[in-house]
């Protein structure tokens, strides 16, 4: 995630304070001297960084702190606390007009920043939570521009309204009400050009689309391993034609990701949600509480349990099934491909690692593999069903033969098959934590090693 270079100084700032019992104030300000340090590393705002570290220091050298009998811990608190303030503390959602009326969305902002794909991510959400969305190709500039959003729109199942690249985008977005009036589309997502740079002439569109159409909530789209120029764009587009909120994209990348630190204290206008993949289905709501817990190194499992909810559809009847299998140690081949293939559902090994509490540090340690995964279902796949169903009888000659089909050296099918009765030892063990508030039956047993 953006914040893995971040997240490992704070760790080991907050480790030094724990380690020494009893604060002092002098202890304090060398920690925040290194969190300050951090931050700007992280791209953030400077005046964004004085103030907090100027908040956490007046927070944390109070008489509560340093008469804790933890005080690191109360520090690290109260800086999770004010990270959460900084994001904006609420969750904020677009605002939609009830379902018999019709919603308009314009999407905005640079080329590049990904506002094609995410006006798709968008109305793929929406049209999960039950309306009727229609997207709306007002970039006549960027080639393929038009193409790409009927492309994402038919993989979604979503109707485009495009005009081509020789009418003016508000004689598009104004037809394009129509068209939605007649098709019974309840909300209109606007996907507008971009430009390279701020320049006058896309500003000026985008006024002209929002003064001759019912612009409902304006959405800036920004990359954020741009830093802080993200922030900067932000700024310019909240002034010129005001914005109600900001889609963060590529939030997955290897970047500093300063800018989702930085865009709510700047602007005023929440985060509202974050691209988290390249795939339509990868963006998450953005939760200020969570994001902190993230940056913190702590985890983020109702994100987990979330993506978990949307990702797997699975039969009630069939969990209970397995949960049977497990408590007898009698989970087959066949039963382990399929919580293989939830996994790949929800974005790999390592996604899920990074939102379990205390395993972000330690993903550096440990060989996260997500192609080992593709390794162990050729397999899997290359085992007759006689000896998925019994893997007893997998002896060396069926180990050779499974290993020349799914084109793997033999020693892979030794360490599955040895892994695998050992793991049904284990899910005997495992039977009684399955299931549980918030957590779905049948989900995340796992306890293989790539």
């Amino acid at each position: 995630m953006a914040f893995d270079s971040l997240t490992d100084k704070l760790q080991s700032v907050f480790k030094n304070l724990r380690s020494k019992g009893r604060l002092t104030e002098a202890d304090v300000k060398a920690a925040l001297r290194e969190v300050k340090l951090a931050l700007l590393e992280a791209d953030v705002n400077y005046k964004v960084v004085r103030d907090f570290t100027k908040s956490v220091q007046e927070r944390a050298i109070g008489q509560d702190v340093m008469k804790s009998l933890t005080p690191g811990q109360m520090v690290v608190k109260i800086v999770n606390e004010e990270l959460v303030r900084l994001m904006g503390s609420e969750t904020t959602e677009l605002t939609l007009k009830p379902a018999n009326e019709l919603t308009i969305i314009m999407m905005c902002g640079l080329q590049g920043a990904g506002k094609t794909t995410t006006a798709a991510k968008l109305a793929g959400k929406f049209k999960a939570k039950g309306r009727s969305p229609l997207l709306v190709a007002c970039d006549i500039y960027r080639p393929a521009a038009i193409e790409q959003l009927k492309i994402n729109g038919e993989k979604l199942g979503i109707p485009v309204f495009a005009m081509g690249d020789k009418h003016k985008p508000v004689n598009i977005a104004k037809a394009a009400i129509e068209h939605a009036s007649k098709n019974k589309n309840n909300l209109i997502i606007l996907d507008t050009a971009g430009r390279l740079h701020v320049d006058e002439d896309m500003m000026n569109e985008l006024i002209e689309i929002k003064e001759n159409v019912a612009v409902d909530q304006t959405v800036l789209v920004v990359d954020s391993m741009t830093g802080q120029d993200a922030v900067n764009v932000s700024e310019m587009f909240n002034e010129k034609i005001g914005i109600d909120g900001v889609i963060l994209t590529k939030l997955d990348g290897d970047t500093r990701g300063g800018a989702a630190l930085s865009i709510r204290a700047v602007t005023g206008r929440p985060i509202l949600y974050a691209g988290m993949g390249e795939k339509l289905s990868d963006l998450e709501q953005f939760y200020p509480d969570r994001m902190a817990s993230r940056i913190l190194g702590m985890g983020d499992i109702l994100t987990l349990i979330d993506k978990a909810e949307a990702s797997l559809d699975i039969d009630e009847d069939k969990a209970k099934e397995l949960e049977k299998k497990i408590k007898k140690a009698e989970f087959d081949f066949n039963d382990f491909l399929e919580q293989m293939q939830q996994i790949k559902k929800m974005g790999g090994i390592a996604d899920i690692l990074k939102m379990l509490p205390g395993m972000g540090g330690q993903l550096k340690d440990i060989d996260v593999d997500d192609s080992a995964l593709s390794r162990v279902e050729a397999i899997i796949y290359s085992m007759t069903l006689e000896e998925r169903l019994n893997p007893n009888i997998i002896n060396p000659s069926r180990k050779r033969r499974i290993a020349k089909g799914a084109g793997v050296d033999i020693s892979e099918v030794n360490k599955l098959v040895k892994q695998f009765e050992q793991s049904r030892k284990m899910m005997k063990q495992y039977a009684g934590m399955l299931g549980g508030k918030g957590k779905k039956k049948g989900m995340f047993n796992f306890p293989f090693k790539f």
